[in-house]
């Protein structure tokens, strides 16, 4: 074939799918990916394939190439079609709407479709799809020299700007055929052309792959899948081709259309050409008859000698990217270096999501770059630019290689990390029904979220808009700037998210304020990855970043209460596909947490228990594990050994765990005994009982009578009181932790009265206080005789504080649960009763309108008085299966009387549809919505007894927690001034200058042990999580 006819099909394509990236050096765009697709025939058997697969593969694979080219015949049947299709699906998907406007020369259409079949080019076919048809080319020889052509062209792999060219990437991709298409593969690969078979089409790529896994067949398999019928000349054609393909069987790859991914082609196509490139010099060229013929000399693959042979590591200059490169530099500098790695940027096109990924996945400009890097000894210095785009593209497989090598993430990228991986690329930041991860996180904090999101997109946009600036300091400046406040912002979302305040100390505080020398060169640090990876969902990024950084414990307990968040979040707006897959993502994490702990106490028992109250800052967030388990309901994390064995010490404050022993060790430690939670557990409702008794004896003998005629009963309300107020007291500090002995909460006071109001058993104890002032006030701010309203009041607060003891049942293992059971059933009648009251209410009104019509005095005389208890009364107690038959057929007129008044009942009128009407009412009422309560109530039951253990040791955790701190009531109250000169003092001790003088050296020895104790925790937990996460 002519050279000329070549270069100019080469030079029309590349002047017809023009785009701005990597100009060679006749100006004309090479694509870094190229794919002829060959195997178009006249099929003999009816055999199907499947072509859906095979699409997706080709497309999947074309976008993970960059610009990539996909050469085909442009037939109007065949594989041709399958290939149009395939390519329509995709303009579909990623143009939409705009598909028939895009061009192909348009510069966000990244795959191209060209048709070679010049001449023969078919103008009929009925896809309207958008495809480069060249007017040169007649068939296989057209082709295969053409593909030769394309193999010896120069691309820019890395930057426009630098004279680094490389081979164009070119793979021939096989698809049914015939004995044309065997001899165009042998043709290849007689010119070094990787192939790649597809198992499974059928026809010549059946019998190719069936050849060189067993020879002996092929007689029997060549009349099988071609379906022709073959002479001894055909036959012996046939034979020389595929032994041809035999000799060169290293560089053909076999993809099975039945088995493999669609997504795995990627991988086969970048081995098969790294390959190809890298043994190329090993293979012989093999004619037909078997001679031996000279390689082809490409003037882009000629190695810098000289540079090796100055060298003294013989590996020096010996990788495949070194070799390829043809440079007009012999020793680049590093500044040289870092401006051709950031053509990075400029070639990738659109995030890659790759579900298998090898290091010579495409695109290549991943594999090559780390060979120039390593070549050059500059892994760390610009290793930067190549981690900003593996994280970006999610190449695991890249990012824990360059982290190995101590490659950090510059800050100055963070911002460009955040807008391409989270926020969202198609929505204005103002719209209001994006229900991306950039909308959820916007919910949270809108402020933060546009300085994570939006902030780095508008200042590119001012950029390109109105050039860039003379000054190029004042961009890094800027950047600079945006770079720390995405770094906040992030760090202040988590916070926000999770309703923690900022955790800050004096020393904290003095390094923010010192100022930064070199802040664009400042590194992130693995945590800030660790976080854009949770708000990224990237699950498997998190996790190698999670194994890197510190504190694994409290950090994956963090990660997974966000994801958790974020996924309630999700919900929230019906993003069902996305809250579950962060849902599912958050267990990973409380799951990786559980596996420490478990492998950790197995190993060091005891720095396990002690780990659980190990306090360390998070993202601002200053908490241990077992306190912020606690406070984020991770019920498994709670029940876990460890945790339990903590709680167990704190319970019986390091006295020996059994009752027994515990009681006899009052004389042996008596301070220790004192200051128990149990201790003060037992003392504290042994005082409430009491109270219950005198408070009983009160309310059912001395509310109506003077102080002076019962002394005793005075007494018995006095203490009442006393243990009220008291108690109260007690649980405002609970409610809002200010006068705990250790702060262990760091949350707001919102978040803590939120937490507080949710426990069942602490809004029993609000009403019951709410009950006792009410009845003091009803009793002696509006007295009146004989203190009937009071005497109610007064009961009714104790009825409610005898239910709050039941609380002192939750401790004990078998009593627990079943009281859970109850509060958890509590829920369910609510929800039941909610539904039923209108069902009541409607049938209550039916009732009254049609036994007492024009009824006028529906709201006269006392609230007691009101017609709607009478409404209500009927159709709920038939709920229990009272029916009054006799109300409500008319026939009762006993106190009745034909007048309205507020003083008698109006007789009532005979209506047979009330009596229908209340048969269809209890048919629904006591056969549908009572044994739907019991269905329910059935349910909460299995669900509470399958998990009552792990229940019951988070409520256990709940009272010891308590108890830690309070004091019972009312010798609290002794000790209030006390703890609130402590309060406010903020000091461990009322007497701080006795304190630095006396105890200061023994402090001193505690902090130093204190701190080797902790620094062997936590690298523990990085052995434990590194052994049961091979991740690194």
């Amino acid at each position: 074939m002519d050279a000329n006819d070549l270069k100019f099909t080469w030079n029309e394509i590349t002047q017809g799918v023009t785009t701005t990236n990597s100009t060679s050096d006749d100006g004309n765009t090479s694509p870094t990916m190229v794919f002829s697709v060959i195997g178009d025939s006249d099929s003999f058997v009816p055999r199907p394939w499947p072509k859906t697969v095979f699409q997706t593969a080709l497309i999947e694979a074309a976008k993970s190439g960059g610009e990539t080219w996909i050469l085909y015949n442009g037939k109007k049947h065949g594989l041709s079609k399958v290939v149009r299709e395939a390519y329509k699906n995709y303009e579909d998907i990623e143009f939409k709407t705009r598909a028939a406007k895009n061009k192909i020369s348009d510069p966000d259409r990244h795959v191209k479709l060209v048709n070679i079949a010049g001449k023969e080019v078919s103008q009929n076919t009925s896809e309207k799809t958008t495809e480069f048809k060249t007017t040169l080319g007649e068939g296989q020889e057209f082709l295969l020299d053409f593909e030769k052509f394309v193999s010896e062209q120069d691309v820019s792999f890395f930057s426009q700007q630098m004279d680094t060219k490389m081979p164009v990437p070119i793979a021939i991709i096989v698809c049914e055929g015939d004995i044309e298409t065997i001899a165009h593969i042998s043709k290849a690969l007689q010119h070094k052309l990787p192939v790649i078979i597809m198992k499974g089409s059928g026809m010549a790529a059946d019998l190719v792959v069936d050849y060189l896994e067993n020879k002996n067949l092929l007689r029997k398999k060549a009349s099988i899948l071609l379906g022709i019928r073959f002479d001894d000349t055909t036959y012996q054609e046939l034979k020389k081709h595929l032994k041809s393909i035999d000799k060169a069987k290293d560089l053909v790859e076999v993809f099975d259309l039945e088995r493999d991914d669609p997504l795995m082609l990627s991988n086969i196509v970048g081995e098969t050409v790294v390959s190809c490139w890298s043994i190329e010099s090993t293979l012989q060229s093999y004619t037909n008859e078997g001679v031996k013929i000279p390689k082809h000399d490409k003037s882009s693959f000629h190695s810098d000698v000289s540079h090796t042979e100055v060298n003294e590591n013989t590996n020096k200059g010996s990788s495949l990217a070194w070799k390829l490169l043809r440079r007009n530099f012999v020793s680049p500098e590093e500044k040289i270096i870092y401006q051709v790695l950031e053509g990075f940027k400029e070639s990738k096109p659109y995030v890659l999501n790759p579900k298998y990924s090898t290091p010579t996945s495409l695109p290549l400009y991943f594999y090559f770059g780390y060979q120039l890097l390593q070549e050059l000894e500059l892994i760390e210095e610009c290793g930067p630019v190549l981690l900003l785009e593996a994280l970006k593209a999610n190449r695991c497989d890249y990012v824990r290689v360059l982290l190995d090598r101590g490659v950090h993430l510059k800050m100055i990228n963070l911002p460009e990390l955040y807008e391409q991986a989270v926020s969202c690329q198609k929505c204005k930041f103002k719209r209001k029904d994006c229900l991306h991860m950039q909308w959820i996180l916007k919910q949270i904090q809108e402020k933060q979220a546009k300085k994570l999101c939006h902030e780095y997109r508008s200042m590119m946009k001012k950029r390109i808009k109105h050039g860039n600036p003379q000054n190029a300091k004042y961009i890094v400046e800027e950047l600079t700037e945006l770079s720390v406040s995405v770094a906040d912002a992030a760090t202040g979302l988590c916070r926000k998210l999770l309703r923690y305040k900022e955790y800050s100390t004096d020393e904290f505080s003095d390094k923010e304020k010192s100022p930064t020398i070199n802040v664009n060169l400042k590194d992130t640090t693995i945590s800030d990855i660790l976080l854009w990876a949770i708000f990224a969902n990237r699950k498997e990024l998190a996790e190698i970043c999670w194994l890197r950084g510190d504190n694994h414990l409290l950090t994956g307990l963090v990660c997974s209460a966000i994801l958790r968040k974020l996924s309630k979040k999700a919900s929230n707006v019906k993003e069902q596909i996305l809250s579950i897959d962060l849902e599912e993502h958050s267990k990973l994490f409380e799951e990786r947490c559980i596996s420490i702990m478990d492998s950790m106490y197995q190993e060091d028992s005891q720095h396990a228990i002690d780990l659980m109250d190990d306090e360390a800052v998070v993202w601002g967030i200053h908490s241990s594990p077992l306190t912020f388990a606690y406070e984020n309901f991770m019920y498994d994390v709670v029940a876990h050994t460890c945790s339990q064995k903590y709680i167990n010490i704190k319970w019986y404050n390091n006295l020996a765990p059994d009752l027994v022993p515990f009681l006899q060790s009052a004389i042996r430690k008596p301070k220790n005994f004192v200051t128990a939670p149990l201790t003060k557990y037992i003392f504290n409702y042994m005082v409430f009982l009491t109270v219950l008794v005198m408070y009983s004896s009160f309310v059912l003998t001395s509310i109506g009578k003077n102080y002076s005629e019962v002394f005793l009963a005075r007494v018995f309300e006095y203490f009442v009181y006393l243990w009220g107020l008291g108690d109260l007291i007690e649980e405002t500090i609970s409610c809002f932790g200010c006068l705990e002995a250790r702060g262990r909460s760091h949350r707001g006071y919102y978040s803590r009265m939120k937490r507080y109001l949710y426990d069942f058993w602490n809004g029993v104890d609000l009403l019951s206080y709410a009950l006792l002032i009410v009845a003091l006030f009803v009793r002696h701010v509006h007295q009146s005789k004989p203190f009937t309203d009071a005497r109610r009041i007064y009961a009714l607060s104790l009825l409610v504080m005898y239910l709050r003891f039941l609380e002192v049942f939750l401790i004990h293992r078998k009593l627990g649960p079943t009281l859970i059971m109850i509060k958890e059933m509590l829920k369910d009648l609510l929800r039941f009763l909610f539904i039923a009251v209108f069902v009541v209410l409607g049938v209550g009104i039916y009732y009254h309108t049609n036994l007492w019509p024009d009824y006028e005095a529906m709201w006269d005389g006392g609230w007691q008085n009101w017609r709607i208890w009478t409404i209500l009364y009927y159709p709920y107690w038939q709920l229990y299966a009272e029916i009054n038959l006799d109300h409500l057929d008319g026939s009762n007129e006993s106190n009745c009387t034909s007048v309205t008044s507020a003083d008698s009942s109006k007789c009532p009128r005979e209506d047979w549809t009330v009596q229908a009407i209340a048969a269809i009412y209890m048919l629904f009422s006591n056969f549908l919505l009572v044994n739907l309560v019991i269905a329910m109530f059935s349910y909460t039951f299995e669900r509470v007894q399958e998990n009552s253990e792990k229940l019951w040791r988070f409520e256990r955790y709940t009272v010891i927690n308590d108890y830690d701190w309070r004091i019972p009531s009312p010798i609290n109250l002794v000790f209030l001034p006390y703890r609130l000169f402590r309060y406010l003092a903020k000091h461990d001790c009322c007497l701080p200058q006795c304190k630095k003088i006396c105890i200061v050296e023994k402090k001193k020895k505690e902090k130093k042990k204190r701190e080797k104790n902790e620094a062997y925790q936590r690298s523990l937990q990085r052995i434990i999580a590194l052994r049961n996460h091979s991740k690194l």
